[in-house]
C-alpha cells in the first residue's frame, strides 16, 4: 500500500500540467514586480496589452534545468516575437533577487521575468500539482493573450521544448488576422 501511495504521488506530480483558462477567456489583469536585464520594474498586464499581444509563460523555478532551457529558447527567439509584434513575459513564484539574476544569466537580458503571486497563479489556474498545498510553484503553461485581453492560445506541458515554437506560431497567426 505504501508503494502504491508513493507511486500515486509521483504520478500526480509528473502528470502533464493542465490549464483551466480556455481559449476565449479574458486574461485576469494583475500588477507585479519583475526584472529585465537585472533591473527591477513594476508592470500591469493591461498596460502591456496596449502595445500588442503578450506571451505570458509560467515556469516552476528559476535556475532549474527545464526552466533554464526554456528561458534560453525564448531569448533566442526574441527577434521573432518582436517581428510578430509580441512581448514575452516569464512568470514564476521566485523572489525578486532571484529574478534579477535569472533575467541576466538565463534570459540573457532579452525579456522580462516577473513574480507570480499566489493570487496570479490561482487566477491563471497554473498551480503545480503537489501532494500537499504548501507549494506556491506554478506549472509550465504558456498563454498568448491578444491586445483585447482574450486568451487566444494555451499550451500546458511540463516539457519545455514546445512552448516557444507553439506560442510563436500562435502570435504569428494573430498577426495574419490583423
Amino acid at each position: 500500500m505504501h508503494k502504491f501511495l508513493i507511486g500515486l504521488s509521483i504520478a500526480a506530480v509528473a502528470a502533464p500540467a493542465s490549464a483551466a483558462l480556455p481559449v476565449g477567456a479574458t486574461a485576469p489583469n494583475f500588477t507585479t514586480v519583475g526584472a529585465l536585464a537585472g533591473r527591477p520594474f513594476r508592470f500591469q498586464l493591461a498596460q502591456l496589452l496596449k502595445r500588442g499581444p503578450v506571451v505570458l509563460y509560467f515556469y516552476p523555478k528559476a535556475f532549474t534545468k527545464g526552466c533554464t532551457l526554456e528561458a534560453r529558447a525564448f531569448s533566442e527567439a526574441r527577434d521573432d516575437f518582436r517581428k510578430a509584434g509580441a512581448q514575452v513575459i516569464g512568470m514564476s513564484a521566485d523572489d525578486l533577487p532571484t529574478l534579477k539574476r535569472f533575467s541576466v544569466e538565463e534570459c540573457r537580458n532579452a525579456f522580462p521575468v516577473a513574480t507570480a503571486t499566489r493570487a496570479t497563479i490561482k487566477a491563471y489556474d497554473v498551480a503545480m500539482p503537489v501532494v500537499n498545498n504548501l507549494s506556491t510553484m506554478s506549472n509550465r503553461t504558456s498563454y498568448v493573450i491578444a491586445p483585447n485581453g482574450k486568451i487566444v492560445f494555451v499550451h500546458s506541458d511540463l516539457n519545455w521544448s514546445e512552448h516557444v515554437k507553439k506560442t510563436l506560431a500562435a502570435v504569428e497567426g494573430l498577426k495574419g488576422k490583423s
